[in-house]
């Protein structure tokens, strides 16, 4: 699963954590300088992690609706995902 995302400001470190539908945590995704491309004329550095469908500890997840919290800098964003297998 790719998630992609936007931000506007720059931060050398990037965290996405991956929630269940219940609120727990299932994944952390640790980025660095994880920046694909930047979009031309724009601030907005485009970026995009792949999510294996694991847990931390490499189990793999239920098909379901989970959420992602990006946080970079002071900026935080939480969005919805749905995971098919």
């Amino acid at each position: 699963t790719t998630i992609s995302f936007s931000v506007t400001q720059t931060s050398r470190f990037v965290t996405l954590d991956i929630y269940n539908i219940k609120g727990q945590k299932v994944k952390t995704l640790d980025i660095l300088e994880c920046c694909n491309r930047v979009a031309a004329a724009s601030t907005q550095l485009m970026h995009s992690i792949d999510w294996n469908g694991k847990d931390e500890f490499g189990n793999p997840v239920n098909s379901g609706v989970y959420f992602y919290k990006l946080k970079c800098g002071k900026y935080s964003a939480t969005k919805k995902m749905i995971l098919i297998r």
